[in-house]
């Protein structure tokens, strides 16, 4: 029957039309989007205004005109709503008393700094916004926020509480050596118990060294892991390598859309309940979505826990964003290179840097990150910074033109934003185009078209072939080790703060790290920095051990210590610390064992650290040391 042929055709046809997705009709691929925010464009100028006027920037020409060109950007890109996204939610954290800070080359925008996103002022510190946001950038904005580590859930939950239309970004999970044997092992029916014991027997490596680890390990090559079927297993294990095995939660993206979301995205809930996209961090953009990082960092948790242990104890409440950016003390202790601990400075390589560079400003502190990295310290970019700075030589600039642009540097090119300067002043061709240029170095062929673009455009601008030349032999040696000021800015602040803490209240400050674990020592290195400071370290005791690390008044010595924490005992569980701290106070063992009621083994490590050693009379913070205690042994 042709009649129903041609039905049938064309029936395919309609269905085959209504499988046809067009990207930006039907998936909003073509465009942003952003929380719905009426008058945004308005509001962002009312906020910028209030920010001028809180700041004393008013009546300062320079800042009014970079104002007025960065929102002319912002709003002509249309992300207006994302800038006030941004500045809710940074004040809604704080709010919830969590420490909140920007990190990366969003610290370069005057925006960002007066609607109270950014602490750093990037016309003090000579910041250019191309580097984060202009015209020539495709991509979206990226502004990325550091938080408490110890409360960034508690970060996730008030932006997703916020906002109804925001869900976490996730990632894909691939097949390495230990889920690929549990799977195999799964599908192959051996006992589960047998399969735990064989996962766990690997270290963390792909799927695809299976065998070759069983090769080389003494401990699994005298594990007897051969012969049938545990030989097939690690065969078929080996060749999942890589596949996709599960989405997981990424660890710090947060997608911040409109009411469309669930339209155009697909959720799934994570382990730990938060809604979560199906889309990796690069689907995400390519959707339009926009993207928050939400970062943990350690250190934030480390200060804040020293400032809650200094109002304890002291009776000062200590606004460590409003403590003076010159303290000489400060400076005296980062130059003594005594920074173990402290944010960013306490590596061996960078603590010998700090006592080259004896920073005495946050200026000289944005220049230690930045030169703290592969290509400057290979290519030796110190010495000569070092040595211009010092007045050892005279500052280089192959043109006047580039003097300013690199007086702050010594003639090396240290920042992204002084290649991007340098473009800009040798060829004219403005700061837009600057960083487009600078983006375009990264590679072999980028580098060479920049070059012939470079050439040709500083020579229609009147410089001679020599000068030319040298510049560029100066943007190629160095531009690719540049590093972004902005981002180098905004971790000098956490920098700076945490190494005041230490100079000026040194107890709670190892409190905080101790607690935290922020930095690359082990415990004990971090205990033997607190006692060549002068900071007690009193061992664990069962009546005065807190769940964290706490500060403690120490009467014989006129000073304040840091006592162990409970947390730190090996194997004891959350209940069994708040039962040890519900129970208190004890006068025995026997007290301990039975009020609160710790296991065994937890209890066998209590005595063998020394957590009774007041109680019967034993050490140094014993209060009747030479007997027993109450309640005898």
């Amino acid at each position: 029957d042709r009649t129903a042929v041609r039905r049938l055709l064309a029936h395919t046809r309609a269905l085959a039309a209504s499988c046809s997705l067009d990207p930006g009709a039907d998936l909003g691929m073509d465009r942003h989007h952003m929380p719905e925010i009426p008058g945004a464009r308005d509001r962002l100028w009312m906020s910028c205004r209030e920010g001028m006027a809180r700041r004393g920037l008013e009546g300062d020409p320079r800042a009014r005109a970079r104002l007025a060109r960065e929102l002319e950007v912002i709003e002509r890109k249309g992300f207006s709503a994302y800038f006030l996204t941004v500045a809710d939610i940074a004040h809604r954290i704080r709010e919830h008393g969590i420490r909140c800070s920007i990190r990366g080359s969003g610290a370069g925008s005057l925006v960002n700094h007066l609607i109270g996103v950014s602490a750093v002022d990037p016309l003090a510190r000579g910041l250019l916004m191309e580097r984060f946001l202009a015209e020539s950038r495709t991509g979206l904005p990226d502004i990325d926020l550091d938080v408490e580590s110890a409360r960034r859930l508690d970060a996730y939950q008030v932006i997703l509480k916020t906002y109804p239309h925001a869900a976490c970004v996730s990632m894909m999970e691939t097949y390495r050596a230990r889920s690929a044997i549990r799977d195999v092992g799964a599908v192959m029916g051996i006992p589960p118990h047998e399969i735990d014991v064989l996962a766990k027997a690997f270290p963390h490596l792909r799927a695809r060294q299976i065998r070759e680890a069983c090769a080389d390990l003494p401990e699994l090559r005298s594990g007897g892991l051969a012969g049938y079927p545990v030989e097939t297993l690690f065969r078929l294990a080996e060749r999942l390598d890589g596949l996709p095995r599960h989405i997981a939660l990424h660890p710090c993206g947060i997608v911040v859309s409109d009411a469309s979301l669930r339209d155009r995205a697909p959720l799934e809930p994570s382990r730990i309940g938060y809604d979560m996209v199906q889309y990796d961090k690069d689907d995400v953009e390519e959707m339009g979505l926009i993207k928050l990082d939400v970062l943990g960092v350690r250190m934030q948790s480390a200060m804040t826990r020293a400032l809650t242990e200094i109002e304890r104890t002291e009776g000062e409440r200590v606004d460590v964003d409003a403590v003076p950016a010159d303290d000489a003390a400060t400076y005296a202790m980062i130059r003594s290179s005594a920074t173990l601990g402290c944010f960013q400075i306490e590596s061996p390589g960078q603590r010998e840097l700090v006592s080259r560079l004896r920073p005495s400003g946050m200026d000289d502190l944005i220049a230690d990150i930045s030169l703290f990295r592969p290509g400057p310290v290979n290519s030796d970019m110190i010495t000569p910074f070092i040595a211009a700075r010092d007045g050892e030589r005279a500052p280089e600039a192959p043109t006047p033109v580039l003097s300013e642009v690199l007086a702050e540097t010594g003639g090396v090119v240290v920042f992204h934003e002084q290649v991007i300067a340098v473009l800009h002043a040798m060829t004219g061709c403005g700061l837009d185009q600057a960083e487009a240029m600078r983006r375009r170095l990264g590679t072999d062929a980028g580098k060479e078209e920049v070059r012939l673009r470079f050439a040709s455009m500083a020579g229609e601008c009147g410089h001679s072939e020599r000068v030319i030349e040298e510049v560029w032999r100066i943007l190629s040696s160095f531009g690719a080790f540049g590093f972004c000021k902005a981002h180098a800015a905004a971790f000098a602040l956490p920098t700076y703060q945490s190494a005041w803490l230490k100079r000026h209240h040194p107890a709670a400050f190892y409190a905080g790290v101790l607690t935290h674990d922020p930095g690359m020592y082990p415990r004990r290195a971090v205990i033997d920095d607190a006692r060549r400071f002068g900071v007690p370290v009193l061992g664990m005791d069962v009546n005065r051990s807190e769940r964290e690390w706490r500060v403690e008044p120490v009467p014989r010595q006129e000073r304040l210590g840091i006592r162990a924490a409970l947390a730190d005992v090996k194997g004891i569980t959350d209940p069994e610390i708040d039962a040890l701290v519900a129970g208190r106070p004890y006068a025995s063992l026997h007290e301990v064992a039975t009020r609160a009621r710790p296991s065994r083994g937890v209890l066998e490590v209590l005595v063998l650290v020394g957590a009774f050693d007041a109680l019967y009379g034993i050490g140094a913070d014993a209060p009747h040391a030479g007997g027993a205690g109450p309640g005898g042994r």
